[in-house]
């Protein structure tokens, strides 16, 4: 081998071991985890100490949160002591008009022209590996409706799986992706 044709290999080899020894984490979900360290979650059974909603809203929050950290991490669901633990309860579910339409006969009341479904969940998160990421906050969202062509009992299911889907998206970023 010539000198030139060494160099120009050393030149190549040394990006290659450069490269080859840093560490990038990336993955498609944006989480910021090192699975090395952080194996294992766990979620406590969520309560509705709302006074409102459906009876089961409580459990349907809980199987959501565990099925989207199952989906989009490589961590294993345990019972209890995983190195994330997650537990809480949903503090708020309200019905509140948002828009009022005015009647156009004096004998009629006015009605809501727009109803809000929002929700509020308590979550008090235990990083086991970084308590510095540890955190105990109330995310919340809502969804709107419009009364004069639906029931809220025809649409609850439906608002309610929206909601949850947002909170628990907001809930991922804020314990595992740090953003």
């Amino acid at each position: 081998m010539t000198s030139v044709n060494k160099k120009a290999f050393l030149c190549l080899l040394i990006p290659i071991f450069l490269l080859s020894a840093c560490r990038i984490e990336y993955s498609f979900t944006g989480t910021t985890l090192d699975y090395n360290v952080t194996q294992s979650f766990s979620v406590e059974n969520f309560f509705n100490d709302s006074g409102g909603g459906p009876a089961n809203m409580g459990q349907l929050f809980t199987e959501s949160l565990k099925e989207y950290f199952q989906r989009n991490t490589q961590l294993e669901l345990i019972r209890t002591g995983g190195d994330l633990q997650f537990e809480g309860s949903i503090t708020r579910y309200s019905i509140d008009p948002q828009a009022t339409v005015t009647s156009q006969d004096p004998n009629l009341p006015d009605r809501a022209g727009q109803m809000r479904l929002s929700i509020s969940v308590q979550v008090d998160f235990v990083n086991l590996q970084n308590e510095e990421e540890s955190l105990n906050r109330t995310f919340a969202f809502y969804q709107d409706y419009d009364p004069r062509t639906t029931s809220v009992l025809a649409v609850e299911t439906e608002l309610i799986e929206v909601i949850f889907e947002n909170i628990i998206q907001d809930i991922f970023t804020a314990t595992v992706a740090n953003w």
